[in-house]
């Protein structure tokens, strides 16, 4: 084992680097709401939107590669028809799809749902790793875990009323289903990182997917109308976000297993109710008594599966 990835497998190091990723992915759900305000983008008008989420994704694959190059000591340049075919199928599912759903669905439903609805991606990435990629067993602790993640997202979507708990496709549902899209993201991430560098696959999928965005999002009528500085500013961060929380993810999963790294998504949810609270004024729905018990219960099920992964390497030592 080299030096670098017995570092970065610690579970001190993996906590840090994950927690950071997640805090920084928590923000974006206040954040692009607030964009939608400031660029003045009619949130019904897909167009726009799309040109938006475009702008932000072109701007983190710049981003992510001039720090990946700083730090590598060199351009992080692709070089084989393997590695862009690992873009182009990364650009796909982690920027264009997950995010053409994200972007759509969060104009259509609160930041404090879409940020639980979003925790399911931790369930469905184990998921998609253990039954369609065989990258790790499914035991009865994971099980038990996905299932209460699964209850608390199902959770937040009731209200007093019944069953219908106000779910919309184009809102709450294109959320969910973004969330399937970055699990599969995930899996691949962590297949291609084995050939290819991390940061490398993140900073050119972002270039390619943005782009392709920013041109659909024109071609189709896309408009913004900046309010000065903030604007920019906002844009800026967004980028940031992206690029780096998908970097060090990328890097994460490079050294550890799926499970140990998407269990950390729970911190995702948590970051995004507080923040949607703070900045989105959402606190009778972030205070509720239905979005705290499906909190709970999305980082019981998360804590459940991450010792069970802790609980097999611990087994495997003897």
């Amino acid at each position: 084992m080299s030096k670098e990835s017995s570092i970065l497998s610690k579970p001190s190091i993996v906590f840090i680097l994950a927690c950071t990723c997640c805090a920084l992915w928590g923000s974006a759900f206040p954040c692009v709401k607030i964009g939608y305000t400031i660029f003045s983008i009619d949130t019904q008008h897909t167009p726009s939107i799309i040109l938006f989420a475009g702008m932000r994704f072109f701007l983190a694959g710049i981003l992510a590669l001039v720090i990946g190059s700083l730090a590598a000591k060199t351009f992080l340049l692709p070089k084989s028809r393997r590695t862009w075919n690992h873009i182009a199928k990364l650009s796909m599912l982690q920027t264009i799809l997950q995010y053409f759903l994200f972007y759509i669905g969060l104009a259509n439903t609160t930041g404090v749902k879409a940020s639980i609805i979003g925790s399911a991606n931790a369930f469905v990435a184990l998921l998609v790793a253990v039954l369609l990629f065989h990258q790790e067993p499914m035991t009865s602790r994971k099980l038990l875990g996905c299932i209460l993640g699964f209850a608390g997202v199902v959770l937040v979507n009731l209200n007093q009323g019944g069953l219908d708990g106000g779910f919309h496709l184009t809102g709450e549902g294109f959320i969910f289903l973004s969330t399937v899209s970055y699990a599969f993201s995930s899996v691949f991430l962590k297949q291609y990182s084995a050939e290819d560098h991390p940061v490398l696959l993140s900073a050119w999928q972002f270039m390619l997917g943005g782009l392709v965005m920013m041109l659909v999002g024109i071609i189709t009528g896309g408009h913004m109308h900046p309010s000065g500085a903030p604007s920019f500013i906002m844009l800026f961060y967004l980028g940031c976000i992206s690029a780096i929380a998908y970097s060090l993810w990328g890097i994460l999963l490079k050294y550890n297993p799926v499970s140990r790294v998407t269990v950390f998504s729970f911190m995702t949810p948590v970051f995004g109710v507080l923040l949607s609270a703070l900045l989105l004024h959402e606190n009778t729905q972030a205070l509720g008594w239905n979005c705290i018990v499906a909190l709970v219960m999305v980082c019981i099920g998360i804590y459940i599966v991450n010792s069970a992964s802790a609980q097999k390497k611990n087994n495997s030592v003897y």
